[in-house]
């Protein structure tokens, strides 16, 4: 008895640029689909290309800016606090002048504190393990001080970070 051939050939898994263009795909189809969504993607993508070009215009401390609202020449862009408003406002004649060089028609740029807006998360705190041979050697210095008044309180330090480090049973 002959089997059929069922080979298929090994596929990676998508990247996620390949997810994100394909969510992305996803989501334009869908927009393109009903006609009062489809009137908006060429106001969406405007402002997309004008929040890259922004972003190309400033310093990488100003990312959590962007871009509100531009009709009449007029660019209003939001600020997370009031402390980066007043950096960004340093910025905007040469941001401005950017702009008109880029071709878009920037005749004043307004900013709005949003504070409302979510920071992003603060990084994980780096937890040190220090391994067993690591405990030991410190183990063994804590031994070899010796128990005059003055080196006691660097042998109680180490005691005490050898009692929280050493795994509990």
């Amino acid at each position: 008895m002959k089997y059929a051939s069922t080979f298929t050939p090994y596929r990676p898994a998508p990247t996620s640029a390949q997810r994100m263009a394909r969510s992305t795909k996803g989501a334009s189809d869908f927009l393109r689909s009903n006609s009062t969504m489809a009137a908006l993607l060429p106001a969406l993508s405007r402002m997309a290309t004008l929040q890259k070009a922004v972003a190309a215009g400033l310093p990488a401390m100003f990312a959590a800016c962007e871009i509100l609202n531009f009709e009449t020449g007029v660019l209003v862009m939001s600020a997370p606090n009031a402390a980066l408003a007043a950096r960004l406002k340093q910025q905007l004649p040469r941001l401005q002048d950017r702009l008109q060089k880029d071709g878009w028609q920037v005749n004043s740029i307004r900013i709005k504190v949003q504070v409302g807006k979510i920071a992003p998360p603060p990084q994980p705190k780096r937890v040190l393990e220090l391994t067993d041979n690591a405990l030991s050697s410190f183990a063994e210095l804590s031994n070899t001080l010796s128990t005059d008044p003055r080196s006691q309180g660097l042998k109680d330090a180490i005691d005490a970070m050898i009692r929280r480090r050493r795994p509990r049973a």
